[in-house]
């Protein structure tokens, strides 16, 4: 049965992958609650963006690679809406023209109140959304797709929010811009890694297909198990509460799950790791965030 309008788009946007967008923003704002200058209506604007951004990234992984060739019917992932024919490739490309206008227009509010530093990041998340797949040099097909979700899910996410409230950075949101980039970095490589086949008859050269499967078994177990060395760094260098560290340091469990998930399967089989890899972050974010709320009471 051919899904119907809705239930196609829905698909497009790729639920699964949102909470990448959600977590760091979380993350970001949440270091800045106890300042007297927070403001709610800046941390939803934030959010708001970030998720924007995420879609249109998603639509233009469906337009550009069913463009370019690299998604065909041998493809082995999740149904893109694109190359199966659900919706128009002008439809997929409109779509994510419009959320990255919207994500100008919501964030326009952001820049005001931000200033320069937070325009030259927007100026950079656009234009880093239309390069990860299109343009003349695709970051994900050059083996990028994975320091470009660790600068813009993990650094430019953390940090910026927590400028935008606090005017200003610290060490802090550094560090958990560093651990969450991680996170949102091993999404990508669990992708880059079930299309390795495809991708490498297409001529995409993920950093997947560049150090080949078992490599990239091992960078996974990297990419998931650093942030809770980063965190415990930060807490015995005295940049980080017990509370929080310890809260989110429960999330290691599922990091350690997956991890030997990931390792022992591969091709299709990876679809489920993309998703619950993606839970890991929000869960990571949603812990931190609970045990910083109650550290500073």
């Amino acid at each position: 049965m051919q899904p119907s309008s809705m239930q196609s788009w829905f698909i497009a946007i790729r639920p699964r992958t949102l909470p990448a967008a959600i977590g760091p923003l979380l993350v970001g704002n949440m270091l800045a609650i106890g300042l007297s200058q927070f403001s709610f209506i800046i941390a939803f604007t934030s959010m708001l963006c970030a998720v924007l951004l995420q879609i249109a990234v998603n639509l233009a992984n469906d337009y550009f690679d069913f463009k370019n060739g690299i998604d065909t019917a041998e493809r082995i992932g999740p149904t893109r809406v694109t190359q199966s024919g659900m919706i128009a490739p002008h439809q997929v490309r409109n779509a994510m023209v419009g959320c990255l206008v919207t994500a100008l227009v919501v964030g326009s509010l952001l820049i005001v109140h931000g200033g320069w530093p937070i325009a030259i990041l927007a100026a950079a998340s656009i234009l880093g959304a239309l390069c990860y797949s299109g343009g003349p040099y695709p970051l994900a097909s050059h083996g990028l797709g994975e320091i470009a979700a660790f600068v813009f899910f993990g650094l430019v996410a953390v940090v910026g929010s927590y400028y935008l409230q606090a005017g200003t950075t610290n060490l802090t949101a550094w560090l958990l811009g560093c651990a969450i980039g991680f996170f949102n970095a091993a999404i990508m490589l669990v992708n880059n890694t079930r299309d390795i086949s495809t991708d490498t008859k297409a001529g995409k050269n993920t950093l997947a297909v560049r150090i080949g499967e078992e490599q990239a078994k091992v960078l996974y177990q990297s990419f998931v198990y650093l942030p809770f060395g980063i965190i415990i760094a930060g807490f015995l260098f005295g940049s980080l509460d017990g509370l929080p560290v310890l809260l989110s340091g429960v999330s290691l469990v599922i990091a350690r799950n997956l991890s030997r998930e990931f390792h022992n399967n591969s091709g299709e089989a990876l679809n489920p790791i993309l998703g619950q890899t993606a839970k890991l972050t929000m869960i990571f974010s949603i812990l931190f965030s609970i045990g910083f709320f109650f550290s500073l009471r």
